[in-house]
């Protein structure tokens, strides 16, 4: 089957609902309600991760699914949009996504706590190379789907979406302390990685032939700053595998990003580094497929 799948961080989408989770048609968030369909609506998925979507509250009285709907049917993106989300996050980010229901259908797809850790459990991992294993937990626990096909039913792949820790440091700090929390984040950022990817090798020693999708902002890239060489590996490419098991290493879609000017290109974001003031290019957003995913083409859009 021929998808065209895509990742997208549209930045508190919450903003884009009132508090009854209707949407906001009118103002500056309406605005930006109608350029951000415009992009969905240009790139015409089959099938989009959203990352930072609106909340799903544990009462019940809304969710990021019926809302991404809601949003969706508004600005016409087109009649057979259907939404769905995981487990509820600790902020107001969620993860969900949108799919065209004639053609696929996504569901919800947790593992249960028999086979490995469900996402919204705490896992125990070793960051540190110390043989000593440290407890961590998903801030926003990653949306686990199953792809049918709308047809006949049967699975044809799986998606994990993922928000993963931020690196930034948004406190004030002297040197020291923001050394100690760049630390703490990138091992956090690490562990979450390493959960992931277990799941990934649990599908793939299950079905080596799986489809298998990992896409979302990662908020990190493969070999680009001094951190990654000085722990001689990135979350991404904790991702991708083991190279001692190239037939479950997952691959990247885009080409491999070159320094230029203003930075990495290809990117999907900007930064204003805190040193030196400049606003810097960065791939931070990733899709990453199995060896069973035949990549026809991929771009990343710069909306801006």
């Amino acid at each position: 089957m021929n998808l065209t799948i895509a990742v997208y961080n549209v930045e508190w989408m919450k903003r884009l609902f009132n508090a009854d989770g209707t949407v906001i048609t009118t103002g500056e968030e309406g605005e930006r309600s109608t350029m951000l369909a415009n992009v969905v609506r240009e790139i015409n998925p089959d099938i989009i991760g959203i990352v930072e979507g609106p909340d799903t509250t544990v009462s019940g009285t809304k969710s990021a699914a019926a809302q991404v709907e809601a949003w969706a049917a508004y600005h016409g993106l087109g009649a057979t949009y259907k939404g769905v989300h995981g487990f509820p996050s600790g902020g107001q980010q969620e993860l969900c996504a949108l799919y065209k229901s004639d053609k696929v259908t996504l569901k919800h797809k947790p593992e249960n706590r028999d086979s490995k850790h469900p996402f919204n459990d705490p896992f125990l991992v070793d960051t540190t190379d110390t043989l000593v294993k440290e407890q961590y937990k998903h801030y926003r626990p990653p949306l686990e789907l199953s792809i049918e096909d709308a047809a006949n039913g049967n699975e044809i792949g799986r998606v994990i979406v993922a928000h993963t820790k931020s690196k930034g440091i948004f406190d004030m700090v002297d040197m020291a302390r923001f050394e100690q929390l760049s630390e703490r984040n990138r091992k956090k950022l690490y562990a979450e990685c390493i959960s992931i990817r277990e799941r990934c090798d649990q599908w793939l020693d299950n079905k080596i032939d799986l489809p298998v999708f990992v896409m979302g902002d990662i908020n990190d890239g493969a070999g680009m700053d001094y951190y990654e060489r000085r722990h001689m590996r990135s979350a991404v490419e904790i991702l991708l595998g083991d190279i001692w098991e190239p037939e479950k290493a997952l691959k990247h879609v885009l080409s491999k990003p070159k320094l230029k000017k203003y930075g990495w290109e290809p990117s999907t974001s900007r930064y204003k580094d805190r040193l030196t003031g400049d606003n810097f290019n960065v791939l931070i957003d990733h899709i990453l497929v199995s060896q069973a995913v035949n990549v026809k083409g991929s771009i990343a859009w710069n909306p801006y």
